[in-house]
């Protein structure tokens, strides 16, 4: 393993771009980052609605991996970090809101009785017959969906499963990977016949491992400040972040180094790390390496939409709790909602005379509802949020920021394509690619690739397959996206 000498260009100013900067500058590299877009941070984007901050990307990420809490530190941002101030949310399903069960891992039971009130009582009987079934095969892979509807019944997918599934992947759970998407009941399901026993042990295992500390945490401002407080970290080290500069063209030199150009300008390069998004990354690897561009060309992204809202204090009144996730199998239009000011005590504290807090809409697949003006989606979003909670007022301000294929996708296969494209990559010394294309698509999974990138250039192959034998789950943060 080597120090990274010489000049290395990031493609990409996303977390995971960001990262892989901050983390070469401190291996020795010089680095310059290309970004597209005329700002840094990806799907992480600080803003504002009647004057209060806000996230209007990303919201929280998990701490029981440290990469990301440990990134914020390191980019000034200790003094700042704040778990949410409540982590209690409901389900809004069967016309009512109900308290989200517990005893599952990934809306997953160990028990039918904790899904008591949530699933139908024919859909508690068709749970307890688990432990009388005949193993089911998984092989390479499986939908995750498909797996717990064969083991547990449709109700614990369309009622629980799919509404956390479409938190984090906005994704169909009867599409998307185990292996990938639910690492921990990809093992179960590979070791175990009974799938309820199987959770039953992850939820011993936890117990004894005594975790303490919050879940998920927040920055008070937004996490929407993280890329900006790592952006300045990198031009604080000597780094050098461009915007506003699309790479058009990726070439690899005569003499073993790389090419990058965007329009008339070009930047020689001993290394590239490539953290665009996949249908970028294919564009720019067409040329040196065909494989890997055809792999990602197979890379398929959901697009959403977040409305956030803000209410007078006064006489607006929310159920307690951080928020309500909704099953896409009850017919709402939206598939969640976060309670903001309730959720980060930041928020309330920053804006006591206002309530702030937003809904998301759009799944894979799902066209007709983000092709409605930005009024309609406010309009629908109250209608909502009126038939789930009794919220009647009128909001003093709304935003509406659309992610247009936002969130790739892990459909079945996706842990083989991932690692059918780092083998084509590993035919060019020099390049690493990283991102939410590849290993789990949460924060701290982001910055996990990126490190492993550095680390390939470095000659240390260790940490990509780390990942790619072990994906980093995105867990839900429990209401909200």
């Amino acid at each position: 393993m080597r120090e990274v000498q010489g000049q290395v260009v990031v493609i990409g100013a996303g977390i995971a771009g960001l990262a892989a900067a901050h983390r070469l500058l401190e291996r020795g590299a010089r680095v310059t980052v290309l970004e597209a877009s005329g700002r840094v941070g990806g799907k992480l984007l600080p803003g504002e609605v009647a004057g209060a901050r806000v996230d209007l990307g990303a919201e929280s990420m998990l701490a029981r991996r440290p990469e990301a809490v440990a990134l914020a530190r390191e980019a000034g941002l200790a003094d700042r970090l704040q778990p949410p101030a409540t982590a209690t949310a409901s389900l809004w399903t069967r016309g009512a809101l109900r308290p989200f069960p517990k005893g599952h891992v990934m809306g997953v039971p160990g028990t039918a009785s904790a899904l008591a009130g949530v699933v139908s009582e024919e859909g508690l009987a068709r749970i307890e017959r688990d432990a009388e079934l005949p193993r089911t095969e998984v092989g390479d892979d499986v939908a995750v969906g498909e797996y717990v509807a064969q083991r547990l019944g449709r109700e614990v997918v369309d009622r629980l499963l799919e509404p956390m599934l479409g938190g984090v992947y906005a994704g169909d759970a009867y599409r998307i990977s185990m292996r990938s998407a639910v690492p921990q009941l990809f093992q179960v399901a590979r070791t175990h016949t009974s799938l309820t026993e199987g959770v039953r042990e992850l939820q011993a295992k936890a117990a004894a491992a005594r975790q303490t500390g919050p879940v998920f945490m927040g920055i008070r401002g937004g996490i929407g400040t993280l890329p900006l407080a790592v952006a300045d970290s990198v031009r604080a080290r000597g780094g050098e972040i461009l915007t506003r500069t699309p790479v058009t063209e990726l070439r690899r030199t005569p003499e073993g180094g790389w090419q990058v150009r965007s329009g008339e300008r070009e930047w020689p390069a001993d290394a590239v790390v490539l953290a665009a998004p996949a249908p970028a990354a294919a564009r720019l690897l067409r040329a040196e390496n065909p494989g890997a561009a055809a792999e990602l060309d197979g890379v398929e992204y959901a697009s959403m939409a977040l409305i956030t809202l803000a209410y007078r204090r006064s006489g607006t009144a929310l159920p307690d709790g951080s928020g309500f996730l909704v099953p896409p199998v009850d017919g709402r239009t939206i598939k969640a909602s976060t309670f903001a000011s309730q959720k980060w005590g930041w928020i309330a504290d920053e804006n006591p005379d206002l309530v702030v807090l937003r809904t998301s809409v759009g799944r894979y697949g799902e066209t007709e509802i983000l092709q409605r003006d930005d009024t309609e989606l406010v309009d629908v979003s109250r209608q909502d949020l009126e038939a789930a909670t009794g919220l009647d007022a009128t909001p003093v301000a709304t935003r509406v920021t659309r992610w247009d294929d936002g969130l790739p996708q892990y459909p079945v296969g996706h842990h083989a394509r991932a690692a059918r494209v780092r083998e084509h990559i590993a035919r060019l010394p020099g390049l690493a690619v990283c991102g939410a294309a590849y290993d789990g698509v949460g924060i701290p999974a982001c910055i996990a690739s990126a490190y492993a990138a550095v680390d390939q250039i470095r000659g240390d192959l260790r940490g990509v397959q780390e990942l790619t034998a072990h994906p980093v789950q995105s867990l839900h943060g429990g209401a909200g996206e």
